[in-house]
């Protein structure tokens, strides 16, 4: 114990510790001990009120703990062996007991079966594993993450080694070794077939054989998920899409008077680093085994949380994380994002993310675990209200703001450069783009204004009027985007 008992006490129930009056219901005491064992151990001590905090004590302490030891013995599956001890407190004996991480999970409920008795730990309540997660708890033991397990029934032709070629290119040559060495590949009776990390970052068919493994993305109005402003759902390669949630972030966030006098911090009105941060930690610890669970990331007007399926790896607790302790759910994945420059440092991103809201100024952002999932909750230093009109809510002014509201044409013209980071548009895509059911006046004048300021350009120049032209980035508009964003975060 890291603790004294009496501090101990003075804690409230989580993830890692409970207290029992007595132990007038084994099953529950049972429960508890299998979810410890199979998360990241924990303490339970018998003679504390779990409510007020009283130290009621134990009678006939010595009995009590054989009978212990025996309802241990009896009911849990594998064998388990917690630490046992009498303490005194207050002069009264209460019953310790002290579970390790196990090196044999998944542990379960002899009574309820090798299937319906494995529980873990969430918060200060014990729930019951599905056969996903205690596909898990067995992977986390033997030492091969999901990630890395073959898929027999493809072939490298299921892989668009086209894209994977192309995020590598000027990192690596990527022939039939170095896709081996990065475990994309691996031999399975005699031949090569791709991995389930390949699969995931660059599988043909990727959203067949995981349907659930894409980004949704939603802007909210106000601090909940009442109405919802926009939304959009991202299915390409897992190293692609870190870019285009971004985009749809920024494409919400943009804060400028006016274009042509920019202020460079004072341009984004969320921390872009810390972010794309925990948007990446979220895509490398997703557990993709999960079903209808996709990573989810809410855009509301105080704060922005970015979820992922799966509860924390074994042995891992929400201040381990917080300490900067790092374990990979998925090495195929990380390994690759690795290499792609995506990921800096194994088990610095969360220490960076905490320095970073500090410089910021910006509240610590939280971590939690809410049922089958780890929540990110980055918190905003100024709430940012959605300009609400007709086609949204039909009535306006909705929600009240905290600070003037944002003129609608320097947003406009923000969203239009967005758009072109990504491909070049005709004024109906960029109207669409934008959330505009036709192409307004207002849009027209500032694409005008743009090309005028030379952010952007047409590309068949020699037919403005063309049915065929669009706009794309001049090298100004890439470098003013370019400049800004670093600027807003320093």
């Amino acid at each position: 114990m890291t603790h004294s008992i009496t501090q101990l006490i003075a804690m409230p129930e989580g993830k890692t510790l409970e207290f029992k009056r007595d132990i007038s219901s084994p099953k529950n005491i049972v429960k508890t001990l299998v979810a410890f064992a199979n998360t990241a151990g924990g303490c339970l001590f018998i003679g504390v009120e779990d409510d007020s905090k009283e130290v009621v004590g134990v009678l006939n302490p010595l009995d009590e703990e054989e009978r212990l030891c025996s309802l241990i013995a009896d009911s849990i599956a594998p064998r388990l062996v917690p630490n046992i001890e009498l303490m005194t407190v207050e002069g009264k004996t209460v019953l310790g007991v002290e579970v390790y991480p196990s090196g044999s999970r998944p542990h379960w409920v002899k009574k309820e079966g090798h299937i319906d008795g494995v529980y873990v730990r969430l918060g200060s309540t014990n729930r019951k594993a599905d056969r996903e997660l205690i596909a898990e708890l067995q992977r986390s033991v033997s030492g091969v993450s999901f990630d890395e397990m073959s898929m027999p029934d493809l072939s490298v032709g299921d892989l668009d080694l086209d894209a994977a070629k192309k995020g590598f290119k000027g990192i690596r040559e990527l022939n039939e070794e170095e896709l081996i060495t990065l475990k994309l590949l691996t031999r399975e009776q005699g031949r090569l077939v791709p991995t389930v990390g390949a699969m995931l970052l660059f599988g043909k068919k990727r959203d067949f054989h995981f349907p659930d493994a894409w980004i949704q993305c939603g802007r909210f109005m106000g601090r909940d998920k009442a109405y919802i402003f926009d939304h959009t759902e991202i299915y390409e390669d897992l190293p692609g899409s870190v870019e285009t949630v971004m985009l749809f972030l920024k494409k919400h966030a943009f804060r400028g008077a006016d274009f042509s006098e920019i202020r460079r911090k004072d341009v984004w009105s969320i921390p872009l680093t810390i972010l794309r941060e925990a948007l990446i930690n979220a895509i490398v610890h997703a557990d993709y085994s999960q079903k209808g669970a996709p990573i989810r990331v809410s855009f509301f007007d105080d704060r922005i949380e970015i979820e992922n399926p799966g509860i924390l790896l074994p042995g891992m607790t929400v201040e381990d994380v917080r300490q900067g302790v790092s374990k990979i759910r998925n090495r195929v994945i990380a390994r690759v994002f690795r290499e792609l420059d995506l990921i800096e440092q194994w088990g610095s991103g969360f220490r960076r993310i905490l320095k970073d809201a500090d410089e910021l100024g910006l509240p610590q952002p939280e971590i939690i675990e809410i049922g089958m999932r780890v929540r990110f909750i980055v918190y905003l230093a100024e709430a940012i209200a959605v300009k609400t009109t007709d086609s949204v809510t039909g009535e306006a002014g909705l929600r009240p703001k905290s600070r003037p509201e944002l003129r609608p044409e320097s947003q406009l013209a923000a969203k239009v450069l967005i758009l072109l980071m990504k491909n070049d548009a005709g004024k109906a895509e960029l109207a669409s783009g934008v959330g505009h059911r036709t192409v307004s006046g207002e849009l027209k004048k500032q694409v005008k204004n743009l090309l005028e300021l030379d952010y952007i350009e047409m590309t068949i120049p020699d037919k403005p009027r063309s049915s065929k032209q669009k706009y794309r980035l001049t090298a100004k508009g890439k470098a003013f985007l370019s400049k800004e964003t670093e600027g807003g975060e320093e």
